[in-house]
């Protein structure tokens, strides 16, 4: 058995293969970047070494570092985790040549299944069904749109070195696909160091399945079921659920029948994944599902898996690694019960999702009442650390296992309701709203309906009824001096009973000005007002922060002229975040038109396209391609036609 492993990862993974290395008796050694020098990881570790700058090209991406950090330490084995170098068979390849054991499938496997195109023509000759498609060496645009023509629109452009949904473009028209084919490219080359792309037939009404499979050094491999990870935003999965929703068993015995012989094909041995795309405009049938790729590792969304079967999935890769048999045989793996996964991202979804950084001040994860089954947290935050612009966004993720889909989407909601993250924005009530959409609870789901439904998902920009209320009421207690403040429990994120404060006799109601989000609010409160919103908290004088249902946000008392503090000119565009403009399409004295493509900036390994408020003039431009920025900076302005935006 394994004695001493290094971990060639950070953040939740890390602390996930911790735990288990943990409970197993394994040492653990953890690597740190600058950033991650305080990180959750490297304080759960016995060991832990530091290897490099804060971007992942310096540190947790050069391989040399990582072994050596292995060979200084004693370790005897490396886990990679997911993401960075865990499907990188170079790296596999030298870990074993270092003297040291891999915990993952061995460099040939992964090669196979690295490109898509090569793994598509394996998986025909294993007899896989495949989707219709292009993945020839002829990379021209000639060839590309004539094989378009013969496919028909719409198509799935993909990077053949792709991942993650990076280098995916759908194309519904002719019209769009030189655009869309030279932006799949850059991303493809900027992501993976390769442009190729292969084309495929886009599916109607898609769910993405996709089947656990495991095999080990003596020549078993065997199947753990299926996930659904149909919700997807960006081709980026943030719900993920076991079984399958609509799954009967003649299917499921087809599907993971296939993804074995897949995983046989490439002699596959540690934990892998099958990722499949099904036609589901008549439900999920055997003939109309077909072989996408296959993740060489360990996937963000195992745990779903490990709650139905009882498995400990980072155990079976230790105990396969260091040359045991698995665990367990075909007949022996069952189904119970149903779990769902919710990926909790640092990003805020009222502004299109981006990116959000900084100290973690409050951070509470609910972890609901334990009732008929389980309930799990696994993150690599706390509170009081700090989400930095270095990593991928994913701060922790909630799982729930229930006897029943329909308790588990309960208790999930539950917990993404009375959940707390402050000031950094995160996506709890994004997620909240999804599983309790009436759509999911049917499984009347494919990977496009995040986009459908997007506007009834997101919030808008002003707050409920309810928390306006609480805030006119707590700001009113405020005004009203020390003696009613001393009535509330300030630090009890859970509740502030107001305790015997009275409004005015009079019966005319009290009116209470407040800022939220730039815009001015006001509240009218009469004697019937209560105050029992859960998940706030008074932050300072004069400033209410509050987390409620998943939405969070600051209130603050306005000043009588309805303003409260600083406020950008309307057409300023400014940069959400830090990061690299890597297209700008217009020029100063430009007339644009609302919505309009102004220039795209790219942060966290995501484009984020800047766009016009209104149709106006560029009277100011402050940018070009290839500028470095840091965030809030004033990129360019816009000046409205008519002069009063």
């Amino acid at each position: 058995m394994i004695e001493k492993l290094l971990i060639a990862n950070r953040g939740e993974i890390a602390c996930r293969v911790i735990r288990t290395a943990r409970a197993m008796g394994v040492a653990t050694v953890a690597v740190y970047s600058d950033a991650d020098a305080k990180a959750l990881h490297v304080r759960q570790a016995d060991e832990a070494v530091h290897i490099g700058p804060s971007p992942a090209a310096e540190s947790y991406l050069v391989d040399d570092k990582i072994i050596a950090a292995a060979k200084a330490t004693g370790a005897d084995a490396i886990h990679p985790g997911y993401g960075f170098l865990s499907e990188n068979a170079d790296f596999a390849q030298a870990v074993i040549d270092a003297g040291l054991i891999w915990v993952g499938p061995k460099p040939a496997s992964i090669r196979a299944m690295g490109l898509k195109d090569a793994a598509k023509k394996l998986m025909r000759a294993a007899g896989v069904p495949v989707t219709p498609g292009y993945d020839g060496a002829d990379q021209s645009v000639e060839r590309l749109t004539k094989e378009t023509e013969a496919i028909g629109y719409p198509v799935l452009i993909k990077a053949v070195a792709g991942g993650g949904g990076k280098g995916m473009r759908k194309v519904d028209s002719p019209a769009d696909f030189a655009a869309s084919l030279e932006s799949c490219r850059r991303e493809a080359k900027a992501s993976f160091g390769d442009d190729r792309v292969l084309l495929e037939k886009w599916i109607t009404s898609p769910r993405h399945i996709e089947v656990q499979v495991f095999g080990d050094a003596h020549g078993n491999v065997v199947h753990l079921f299926e996930r659904d990870c149909s919700l997807q935003r960006r081709h980026q999965k943030v719900i993920e659920e076991a079984p399958a929703p609509g799954m009967d068993e003649a299917t499921r015995e087809a599907i993971c029948a296939a993804a074995v012989r897949a995983a046989k094909a490439v002699d596959y041995e540690g934990a892998g994944t099958i990722e499949f795309i099904a036609d589901a405009s008549e439900g999920l049938r055997a003939d109309r599902i077909f072989f996408m790729e296959m993740n060489t590792r360990l996937q963000v969304e195992h745990p779903v898996t490990e709650e139905i079967t009882g498995v400990d999935l980072v155990e079976w890769q230790l105990r396969v690694a260091s040359g045991e048999p698995l665990p367990k045989r075909q007949e022996e793996l069952s189904i119970n019960g149903h779990a769902i996964e919710a990926r909790l991202y640092a990003e805020d979804p009222a502004k299109g999702f981006l990116p959000s950084i900084g100290k973690l001040e409050d951070f509470h994860l609910a972890r609901s009442n334990r009732r008929d089954g389980s309930n799990r947290i696994d993150t690599g935050v706390e509170e009081g650390s700090e989400v930095s612009p270095f990593y991928d966004p994913m701060i922790a993720k909630m799982i729930v296992h229930r006897d029943t889909r329909e308790a588990a989407i309960d208790a999930l909601a539950t917990k993404l309701g009375h959940s707390i993250c402050y000031p950094v924005k995160w996506n709890a009530g994004f997620l909240r709203s999804l599983v309790l959409a009436s759509e999911f609870r049917a499984g009347d789901l494919d990977t496009g309906f995040i986009e459908r439904n997007l506007d009834d998902l997101v919030p808008s920009q002003s707050p409920p009824a309810d928390v306006l209320e609480a805030a006119g009421l707590l700001l009113a207690v405020r005004s009203a001096g020390s003696q009613a403040m001393e009535t509330l429990d300030l630090e009890d994120k859970w509740q502030m009973p107001m305790a015997g404060f009275r409004l005015n006799a009079s019966p005319r109601p009290t009116i209470i000005r407040v800022m939220h989000g730039g815009q001015r609010h006001e509240v009218e409160l009469t004697g019937r007002s209560r105050w029992d919103l859960p998940l706030a908290k008074v932050k300072n004088e004069g400033v209410f922060a509050y987390d409620y249902e998943g939405w969070s946000g600051v209130f603050t008392e306005a000043r009588s002229d309805g303003c409260s503090g600083h406020h950008a000119h309307d057409g300023d565009i400014v940069a959400p975040m830090p990061g690299k403009v890597i297209a700008v399409d217009v020029a100063e004295g430009q007339a644009v038109t609302a919505g309009q493509r102004l220039m795209v900036l790219e942060a966290m390994k995501m484009e984020h396209a800047l766009t016009a408020p209104f149709d106006g003039t560029i009277t100011e431009l402050n940018v070009a391609e290839g500028a470095q920025v840091q965030v809030e900076a004033l990129l360019a302005v816009v000046e409205p036609i008519d002069g009063d935006a």
